[in-house]
């Protein structure tokens, strides 16, 4: 029988260790576990949010643990594999990620887990395919988390920009989360109001999206160059998406996605806004694409098709 609220971490890095400080504060979560091919690290990591937990939103179980600990669990977050280095593209990290991927989600399975796997490792979409092939989930219960970091990043830097708090800006970054992500404009909104109908009224110009679009793409290089890597917004966000899933919200996030075909590509996973809830992902929502963002999408679409014909088929069929 699967207690409550047990959450498996997989990769005691930045960004995993990251997302399980939030958990102290924001709560959410019965018992957490921390496995790492470096168990003396997971153990150390284990200790120091132990003594944190009597200043904790509320009482959890904290252990380090190994794969067994899968088979009872309702989510299991994977953020192990090598970190993107200065000057390296996420799908630079390809080959030797899915393999260790590969792996990790082989001994996941072997335990007998049956819940939902999240995925953060990059390129997250990629992995996210070799988790579910793999591992033979639904698709519905393998989920990355694709542009849902991106589409924080532009909602702060709209709300910057505009001076409107972030919680009513609604706008979205979708497609590969790397650089061939895109945002569909003509469905992003202030408040209730069309963007670009508000920006018209207030005499800004189209080419400052682009520009605020430009830095949302470059956000990872800029801060990787800075301090080596990105982990406290990825970390809030693998927060938010467990949260969704443990509290079965039936939230819309933008989150890699396996596609069958609801925006033309299948076989892949991409960012899109999804319903998800207790169960994982119920529905992609489908937004009707102009002809220049549609293309957008397909370019993106068969970047990683490309990847996944040229690099990880031969991998997971080794």
């Amino acid at each position: 029988m699967k207690k409550d609220r047990k959450l498996v971490l997989v990769g005691t890095g930045f960004v995993g260790m990251s997302m399980a400080y939030t958990f102290l504060s924001t709560g959410g979560v019965d018992e957490l576990v921390l496995i790492d091919v470096d168990t003396e690290k997971a153990i150390g990591e284990t200790m120091d949010l132990q003594h944190g937990l009597p200043y904790a939103r509320n009482n959890m179980i904290i252990k380090a643990g190994g794969y067994e600990e899968c088979a009872n669990a309702e989510v299991v977050v994977i953020t192990a594999g090598t970190a993107q280095k200065p000057g390296q593209t996420r799908l630079d990290m390809t080959a030797t990620n899915a393999k260790i991927i590969k792996s990790i989600t082989e001994s996941i399975m072997e335990s007998g887990f049956d819940g939902i796997i999240v995925v953060a490792s990059n390129p997250v979409d990629i992995m996210s395919y070799v988790v579910q092939k793999v591992s033979g989930l639904p698709e519905s219960r393998v989920i990355g988390s694709g542009t849902l970091l991106d589409t924080a990043r532009l909602r702060y830097l709209m709300s910057e920009y505009l001076g409107i708090a972030p919680s009513n800006i609604h706008a979205l970054i979708m497609g590969e989360h790397g650089d061939s992500s895109f945002v569909p404009w003509t469905h992003a909104y202030i408040g209730t109001k069309n963007l670009l109908d508000y920006l018209d009224e207030e005499g800004r110009e189209l080419s400052d999206l682009h520009e605020i679009y430009h830095q949302v793409q470059q956000a990872a290089y800029e801060i990787i160059n800075r301090k080596k890597s990105t982990y406290y917004g990825i970390g809030l966000a693998l927060n938010r998406l467990v949260q969704a899933i443990f509290n079965d919200e039936n939230a819309i996030l933008t989150l890699s996605v396996a596609q069958n075909g609801e925006y033309g590509h299948s076989d892949l996973y991409t960012g899109v806004p999804a319903l998800i809830n207790h169960e994982g992902i119920q529905k992609i929502i489908k937004l009707p694409l102009n002809e220049v963002d549609q293309a957008k999408f397909d370019q993106s679409a068969n970047t990683l098709k490309e990847i996944i014909e040229t690099i990880i088929n031969p991998i997971l069929n080794s």
